[in-house]
């Protein structure tokens, strides 16, 4: 759950804990928390507040993409913002202050929800085939994948080439390129951009990284299934026990 404020998330909190079906619960007290939050635990369903200072939740929303989201459930207590919630696909909007029969009648559409993606999973078991497919179809419309990525700097707009970029690291709400040993700040968050690279180009390797496999050495075994990853300018990248299947399955074998 998501609020900048204590007794809303304190609210929260006692309703899901009473619930036998809720496992663990995260809290996070602002968008950019929450942004590192999820990328990290993978939560089933996030409680989502509006406005909150700095990044709100949409601009949470814009950090990760649409696409990598969990469920979602708006909880704010302005009803102005019901059809951008709309837009993001939410599964609910909760509108402060809010009853315990209206929270359980959210929760049923959640529970709903949840269900029928697990079936819809247990039902996709050989999925290779369409995946492909969307891939191919995303490959002949422009833009769907980034063969360029537009940066804007003071009163100039580049163009950079995807494949002139060694790695993107994240930076909160933005990105950082590393581009032939410069950095260029670029304002998305690094779930959307991977979403939008070339898939057999750039991997994922750390919650906060993605690499473009041109620009790798070599890879060096550390500690616990741990890799460090040595590109071909010097810099240093750990690879993650939690990416190392997604290099693995790239690679078509084993490191």
């Amino acid at each position: 759950m998501v609020d900048d404020e204590a007794p809303a998330r304190k609210r929260l909190l006692d309703l899901l804990a009473k619930d036998r079906d809720v496992g663990r619960i995260l809290e996070a007290k602002n968008g950019v928390d929450a942004v590192a939050l999820i990328q990290d635990a993978h939560p089933d369903v996030v409680f989502l507040d509006v406005q909150m200072p700095g990044v709100d939740g949409f601009g949470v929303i814009d950090a990760l993409g649409a696409e990598n989201m969990p469920l979602t459930v708006f909880v704010t207590a302005y009803d102005q913002f019901a059809l951008q919630a709309f837009e993001a696909e939410a599964v609910d909007y909760l509108l402060k202050p809010f009853g315990d029969s209206r929270y359980e009648k959210t929760m049923e559409r959640v529970k709903k929800r949840l269900n029928e993606i697990r079936a819809d999973s247990a039902s996709d078991v050989n999925s290779f085939g369409p995946e492909l497919l969307k891939l191919a179809a995303r490959r002949a419309k422009p833009g769907e994948i980034w063969n360029w990525i537009v940066v804007k700097k003071k009163d100039a707009t580049h163009l950079v080439m995807t494949q002139d970029i060694d790695w993107i690291e994240a930076a909160g709400v933005y990105v950082t390129l590393h581009v032939g040993g410069e950095e260029l700040l670029y304002r998305a968050g690094l779930a959307t951009v991977a979403s939008r690279l070339d898939p057999f180009g750039f991997v994922r390797i750390h919650r906060s990284s993605v690499v473009n496999l041109k620009s790798i050495a070599f890879l060096e075994r550390r500690s616990h299934g741990e890799f460090e990853v040595a590109l071909k300018d010097g810099t240093r990248l750990m690879l993650s026990r939690s990416y190392r299947e997604e290099v693995e399955t790239m690679l078509g074998q084993s490191l």
